[in-house]
């Protein structure tokens, strides 16, 4: 023990001589220990780096009058930093006289308290204590510049070792290196500066850092506002801030017996103590007069504690797209260059966000997705709407029908699911149903067809293409597992595409997918910038996935998509064929007020053509199945429903200013949504109270213009050949029919020569005609003749068609000075046409005179 004692008084003597000769290079130092020992100390690092201090990264939205205001906010210190100005000067003089009442004196380093406090650590066993403001600032320096780059707990923890409670040696050198910094930034700063970055940095329990947030933490009052008692307090805190902190009510630390002290119970009497310490030194400097000091000490403490809630929780009402937010922000490389970095910066950054959310679309979109409840007892149903502005990309509102938890919760009723983006960003996806249908329409255009051109649209089986290049047969049919069938068991029909859209005929897509691959439309869709929910593309079949053996079944929205990237699609057609990336932040800056914003895209994904043409197809949904979600505002809109096996149903649409996006679903299972009801509507038409609320909430603030018009190529009526099928049975003129691309209706039976039921007349005839033309035909009812031809004189005329069955003959004569005698020149009906034998038949001929 002796030994040890001398060694460190050593090392003591040494310090003092290496700390003098330093501070005050007049004094001689003689002696080889002494010159040597100053040489080791003067080699020591002098320049500290000063780090950015950590701080709160803050999002803002605007309100309805379009100011800035707080939305959320992350930290690891709570701190709000403050000027020389933002302080009361009554804080500077307590935490002088509370710490180092030579500040202004000393060049950095207190040499009687530091020697003495190396000396009796020694016998303690400790390495606290006798640091000047300017060592503890540097200290506080040191491990927040550990902190800034640690990336979990332990690091932390070793951060704050390495810099405060190193033992042994590795404690007295740490304490060499403090004092030669601190000398060296007395050298290079003024000591307000030192004394306002020590307020700055220095913990004041918890997560509390800096005099701003500790006066706003502990008295709910700001730095300039504080009262002495209240600057006292907060002075004696440091040190020991975790023991002297004072929103523990029920205590901030236990005595000896393991009881719960420094509270609410006994007056925070540890506080207490030490703030009338801290008092009496102030007394004694003469910083406050003896009746400041009695009024002072005679003030209990009563804290009025502020909690700087951070986190999106804080986000009323637009949890979900905070979440969003806070997703790219980890993500984008604008924030840092590795995730690590990202994380850090979010929570220790400084950062300042600007975002896009639009408050009155988001106000009108809650209130609008309100009428699907949180839960029900009987499903696990969702709902969400989201809206981006056309030719930006910018995200205007968000939301869902359950509330936010960050953790969730075991009954459903809250969840930390975003259900509008991809699962990377705190998501999950939906199967699209029919909505996905409009890659269908634009792969069509785009590869020349006109949404005029009809083909076979009627259930039976279909040949598609897979994308490993196989032949699928699909069968479309209603009410059969194995088959697709078309919404509210339509039959199909031989049509146009403008007609298969606007009725949402999934036989008639199915036909469309014989004639353009699945994997080319499932190419559109990521070209719009859709992938499945899960990230994967949409022309890859997952491994083990339960839809490789359906591939056809891809263009009826069988793969489960984010509705914002959906929303984002609907927008680039809206946009005359430019997609723009969603973006949810207008404006991002660093701690410095650097713009460090990311930059989201917008390119040209279909041409201006493809794209009017199918925003002009898209316009005839809204008087199909788009009906019922018709505003009527006079904004122009387009629109496309979707109903994925009951389970899901979607309304997505766009007019040329904003896309709006709606989903209602399933989180979990399969119930049916036409079983269910609620807020006076089906379930899975609920999406028309949601959708036309949000869109004409969006038209009201935005307006829209009328679409371009759509191109004519595109729209041509596309003429094909109508085959003859005089002749055949019924059956089989229906068949060639049908598979020539026509519809058919059979008219009734008619006079004909040919055997009964066989086709005798068809309306129109062979010939080229519009592709979808009604085709009708007429079955012979077998009892019809074909009218003779007949020549020379009325009487012989008469003969021969009394001779072939005919009885019901009248004559027409027509003057002729011509004729030298009567002549024959046809009959009414003419010669073979076929009528029954009771039919009237006109014999027509000339003479000179008719009688």
């Amino acid at each position: 023990m002796l030994g040890g004692f001398v060694g460190v008084l050593g090392l003591s003597a040494i310090a003092g001589i290496l700390v003098t000769a330093t501070v005050t290079p007049a004094i001689a130092v003689s002696g080889y220990a002494a010159s040597s020992a100053l040489d080791t100390f003067d080699n020591m690092p002098s320049f500290l780096q000063i780090d950015p201090l950590m701080l709160p990264t803050e999002i803002y939205r605007k309100d309805s009058a379009g100011n800035d205001v707080l939305m959320a906010q992350f930290y690891d210190q709570n701190r709000i930093p403050v000027t020389w100005d933002q302080v009361n000067p009554v804080m500077f003089d307590a935490i002088i006289a509370s710490e180092d009442k030579k500040f202004y004196t000393h060049g950095g380093v207190d040499l009687v308290g530091t020697v003495s406090a190396l000396v009796g650590n020694a016998a303690s066993g400790s390495n606290r204590g006798g640091s000047s403001i300017t060592q503890q600032y540097v200290k506080n320096v040191l491990q927040q510049n550990c902190e800034s780059e640690a990336t979990n707990d332990e690091q932390v923890k070793a951060c704050f070792t390495s810099t405060t409670v190193a033992t042994g040696s590795a404690g007295y050198q740490r304490k060499l290196q403090e004092m030669r910094y601190a000398i060296q930034l007395e050298k290079q700063s003024s000591k307000d500066e030192i004394l306002l970055g020590y307020l700055n940095i220095t913990n004041f329990g918890g997560t509390v850092y800096g005099i701003g947030a500790a006066a706003q933490r502990y008295f709910s009052t700001d730095a300039a506002s504080l009262t002495i008692a209240q600057a006292a307090t907060i002075a004696g805190m440091v040190q020991e801030p975790n023991t002297y902190r004072l929103d523990r009510p029920e205590g901030s630390t236990t005595n000896s017996a393991g009881e719960a002290v420094n509270g609410e119970a006994d007056g925070y009497k540890l506080t207490l103590d030490r703030r009338n310490y801290v008092l009496g030194r102030m007394l004694d400097d003469g910083k406050i007069s003896q009746a400041e000091y009695d009024e002072a000490k005679a003030t209990p403490i009563t804290p009025a504690i502020t909690t700087r809630d951070q986190g999106c929780k804080i986000a009323s009402g637009a949890e979900f797209f905070c979440e969003y937010v806070v997703s790219i922000i980890k993500t984008d490389p604008s924030f840092g260059d590795t995730a690590e970095a990202r994380a850090a910066n979010l929570r220790r950054g400084g950062m300042k966000i600007y975002t896009t959310l639009n408050a009155d679309l988001q106000q009108t979109a809650l209130d609008a997705i309100s009428i699907v409840p949180a839960s029900r007892p009987d499903i696990d149903l969702g709902a969400s709407g989201v809206q981006v502005e056309v030719g930006t990309g910018r995200i205007l509102s968000m939301v869902q029908n359950r509330p936010y938890s960050a953790l969730g919760d075991d009954s459903g009723t809250v969840t930390p699911v975003n259900y509008n983006v991809r699962e990377a960003n705190g998501g999950g996806g939906h199967s699209a149903g029919s909505t996905y249908k409009v890659f269908s329409l634009i792969n069509w255009l785009e590869q020349g067809h006109s949404v005029n051109e009809a083909i076979n649209g009627r259930v039976g089986v279909k040949k598609v293409i897979n994308c490993d290049g196989q032949i699928q047969t699909v069968t479309t049919a209603n009410g059969r597992d194995d088959a697709v069938g078309n919404f509210e068991n339509n039959s199909g029909y031989t049509g146009t595409i403008y007609n298969f859209t606007r009725d949402s005929l999934n036989s008639g897509f199915i036909a469309m997918a014989e004639k353009i691959s699945v994997c080319t439309t499932n190419q559109v869709a990521m070209k719009l910038g859709v992938m499945r929910s899960d990230g994967t593309p949409l022309d890859q079949v997952p491994p083990g996935s339960l839809n490789s053996p359906n591939q056809a079944y891809n263009v009826l929205g069988d793969a489960a998509v984010a509705p914002l990237d959906m929303a984002a699609a609907y927008a680039s057609i809206a946009a005359n064929g430019i997609l723009c990336r969603p973006k949810s932040i207008d404006m991002a800056l660093d701690m410095n007020g650097n713009d460090i914003t990311p930059q989201t895209s917008c390119e040209r994904v279909m041409s201006e053509g493809v794209a009017a043409t199918a925003a002009y197809t898209l316009v005839g949904v809204m008087s199909g199945t788009g009906s019922g979600a018709r505003i009527g505002d006079g904004t122009p809109v387009f629109g496309k429903t979707g109903i994925h096996e009951y389970e899901q149903t979607w309304m997505d649409g766009a007019s040329t200013k904003v896309a709006t996006v709606v989903w209602v679903g399933n989180v979990k299972g399969h119930a049916k949504l036409d079983q269910f009801r609620n807020s006076g509507y089906q379930l899975s038409r609920i999406r028309n109270g949601i959708w036309p609320k949000m869109q004409g909430a969006a038209n009201a603030i935005y307006g829209g213009d009328a679409f371009p018009a759509p191109d004519p190529n595109l729209t041509k009526q596309v003429l094909t050949t109508l085959p003859s099928v005089i002749g055949m049975p019924v059956d089989q003129a229906q068949q060639t029919l049908q598979a020539a691309g026509f519809d058919v209706t059979v008219g009734d039976a008619v006079d004909g020569a040919e055997a009964a039921g066989t086709v005798t007349r068809q309306e129109p005839g062979a010939g080229r005609v519009a592709a979808g033309t009604m085709v009708t035909i007429y079955p012979s009812n077998g009892q019809g003749v074909a009218v003779p031809g007949v020549s020379g004189t009325p009487l012989e005329a008469q003969a021969a068609l009394r001779g072939a069955g005919f009885g019901n003959i009248t004559l027409q004569c027509t003057e002729q000075d011509s004729a030298t005698s009567p002549t024959v020149t046809g009959t009414n009906p003419a010669a073979g046409t076929v009528v029954s034998r009771s039919a009237p038949i006109t014999i027509t001929y000339q003479a000179k005179k008719c009688l």
